[in-house]
């Protein structure tokens, strides 16, 4: 009886100190989640304790558009564009939800959509959390919990998530890397971050841990055929971004051998890439710190590029800075258009002979009707330039983000927010028998658009943008975007400060900013002066401020008080803008802009039945910019006099004499505005004619 009895109390001890022992971990995870859920800094990009960035983010919610150009646009995207989008994505066009409910048994049914649309759907509800972030309307954080709890229900055990393979279950996971699992992963990841960051909640943030730790354990130490997956590369984003909320070495270690493994092993088809392009399509020919050229898809490069630029941000390596600053100057000086888009051609080649699709070419080699120029790629060279923004300080990348935000970046959506292009072309034509070969999108806006992964894209970008229009210095604040809004943040000493902007910014040059609350002591103010806006002035309560420079930051540093008003007055001249000798399909053509827009002329301002081709720039015209609230969702139109050649070209070539011209009195619009008025043609380059 005895040795029974001292069994039992030696088990019943064992027992209790088990479930002692568990208790106190589930309490430390539990404390964990709990100083997760309470971490303030709340950034698109988290940057705050990140060692190498010299202009922090702001909080999510601490900026919101009040009134004019980006307020109306933030509305629209509020109240149409991500509702109606959740309407697409939640239904049986779109099948984005459904595709969870599969993989979760909750639904029968097949995938729907391509690889990467599981990416495509967290971008989306990237976009509601935003939204969130400033309205703090709770029935989006609801909806977003339904879903979170889908797709906990999807993820498989080993934390394994990406829904056409769940659903397939003849394929396994990370045999071929058009599959594009990778990319799901990013996506997923920054999602979860933001919605940790503006919710407080855990429950999306562990299922990207139980993911991300899976990714680990599959890829550290990697191994041979896993070497050329990490081609769509989101994941890094997504990886330094969970690295930033968890503090958890491992994400950022994973993050950068992304990096570290392109270009390391021999350009050959495998069972691993085959049906998809190799080499220089996703950048695995010449390793990072050793390229010196944009090469292949510009979505895969500009992301990798932005990844890379958060790597950088936590580890400070002088040789990847490097090559970030070479490839900017490269992709930014001989590949992008005018308008800020990027990714010349749909089919092409790279200068090293590899194949390419929707992608860089040969520099200055920038055609108009067959740019295509995909609205992810536009977005993505907003998001490296914003993230090279903070990185260096500098004002150039911030004058690429401002100009990719206000034509390519918003061209890929109409006014009403309800219908799509992908291609962001700078010209088209109409033809009965040839369309398709002349021109890259569809003749008018799609309803639905079954490569979804730009809608999304577009409508988070839209409303994350108050996150991006100010920063935060040493001792103050940055101005990076204008616009009329209101800020109310703290400076990095954790003092508070409150900003009223006031601007009918990109159609006037004028902006007011209000200091309605400050600390005593002294700080700066930074102001950013487009590198267009030569002969701005600037002024606190009057006086003026000197060494106003374009292309810079204006630093006014002084003891602050509430009511104190610093005005920005930027002229807003119409400019014609000429390419580069070497860019041929511009030869002789200008574009126009005014301030931050580039603009063009439609069918719907011509004659009937007038060839795009046949308008010219008449150069002594001085065209009037005139503001228009009620047109085309508000905005300036260019208004004058332009010629339209009358004798027609017919053959494929011809003699030529003194052509004859028309004058006609017309208005051009923004280039972001346009195919919101029926089918016709459109372009933003036209031949000048100097009289």
């Amino acid at each position: 009886m005895k040795k029974i009895t001292l069994l039992s109390l030696c088990l019943f001890a064992l027992f209790f100190s088990c479930k002692e022992n568990k208790e106190t971990a589930s309490t430390d995870i539990n404390q964990n989640k709990k100083v997760l859920a309470l971490d303030k800094n709340g950034g698109i990009v988290n940057n705050t304790n990140s060692p190498h960035v010299k202009l922090k983010s702001i909080d999510i919610g601490d900026c919101r558009w009040t009134e004019g150009f980006w307020a109306d646009k933030w509305r629209v995207a509020e109240e149409v564009m991500i509702p109606h989008m959740g309407e697409i994505l939640k239904g049986d066009v779109g099948h984005g939800y459904n595709n969870f409910k599969i993989a979760a048994g909750l639904k029968e049914g097949e995938h729907k959509g391509f690889w990467w649309h599981d990416g495509d759907f967290y971008k989306w509800m990237e976009a509601n959390l935003y939204l969130y972030g400033v309205n703090k309307n709770e029935a989006i954080a609801n909806e977003l919990d339904e879903i979170i709890e889908v797709i906990g229900k999807a993820q498989q055990e080993d934390g394994y998530l990406s829904t056409p393979i769940i659903i397939n279950d003849t394929i396994d996971p990370f045999t071929n890397r058009r599959y594009h699992e990778l990319y799901n992963s990013g996506h997923l990841l920054t999602a979860a971050c933001i919605h940790n960051r503006v919710t407080g909640k855990t429950n999306f943030l562990d299922i990207a841990i139980k993911h991300a730790d899976y990714l680990y354990e599959l890829f550290v130490p990697i191994q041979d055929s896993l070497k050329r997956f990490g081609f769509n590369q989101t994941q890094i984003m997504g990886l330094v971004e969970l690295y930033r909320t968890t503090k958890d070495e491992r994400y950022l270690e994973l993050a950068e051998q992304f990096i570290n493994l392109r270009g390391t092993f021999d350009i050959v088809e495998d069972s691993t890439t085959k049906g998809y392009p190799i080499g220089d399509m996703v950048q695995e020919r010449v390793p990072l710190r050793e390229e010196t050229e944009a090469v292949g898809h510009a979505v895969l490069a500009l992301y990798y590029y932005a990844g890379a630029a958060d790597v950088y941000a936590e580890t400070g390596e002088k040789e990847l800075m490097d090559a970030l600053n070479r490839l900017w100057d490269n992709v930014t000086n001989k590949k992008m258009y005018v308008t800020g888009a990027i990714g010349q051609t749909h089919y092409g080649r790279s200068s090293r002979l590899d194949k390419i699709e929707e992608g860089f070419i040969d520099e200055y080699m920038m055609p108009n009707m067959t740019a295509y120029n995909e609205t992810c790629a536009n977005i993505c060279n907003s998001m490296f330039n914003y993230r090279m923004l903070t990185l260096s300080g500098d004002s150039k990348h911030g004058d690429v983000m401002e100009l990719v935000l206000h034509n390519s970046g918003l061209s890929g959506i109409s006014l009403e927010g309800k219908d799509y292009y992908y291609s962001n072309p700078l010209r088209k034509v109409d033809g009965a028998l040839d369309y398709d070969k002349m021109n890259v999108e569809f003749p008018e806006r799609q309803p639905y658009l079954k490569c979804f992964c730009c809608p999304p894209n577009l409508v988070r970008t839209i409303a994350k943008s108050p996150g991006w229009a100010y920063s935060k210095s040493e001792n103050g604040i940055a101005v990076n975007l204008y616009g009329g809004n209101k800020l109310e943040t703290t400076l990095l000493d954790g003092s508070a400060i409150k900003l009223n902007q006031k601007s009918n910014y990109p159609w006037e040059g004028e902006v007011k900013i209000t200091i309605e609350e400050t600390k005593p002591e002294a700080f700066e103010m930074l102001l950013r002066i487009p590198a267009w806006a030569e002969g701005s002035t600037l002024n606190v309560n009057g006086e003026a401020i000197e060494n106003v420079v374009a292309g810079s930051f204006a630093k006014i540093e002084r003891e602050w008080k509430a009511g104190d008003v610093i005005t920005l007055d930027m002229p807003m001249d119409v400019k014609f803008i000429e390419g580069h000798p070497r860019i041929e399909e511009v030869r002789n053509q200008v574009a126009v802009k005014r301030g931050p827009v580039v603009y063009c002329v439609e069918s719907a301002d011509l004659p009937k039945d007038t060839s795009i081709f046949d308008v010219y720039v008449k150069g002594s015209n001085e065209l009037k910019p005139t503001y228009r609230p009620d047109y085309l969702g508000g905005m300036a139109t260019l208004d004058g006099e332009f010629m339209i050649r009358k004798d027609k070209a017919l053959g494929m070539y011809q003699e030529v004499g003194m052509p004859k011209f028309d004058t006609y009195k017309t208005h051009l619009i923004p280039y972001y505005a346009w195919s919101n008025r029926g089918v016709g043609e459109m372009t933003v380059f036209m031949p000048m004619i100097w009289n």
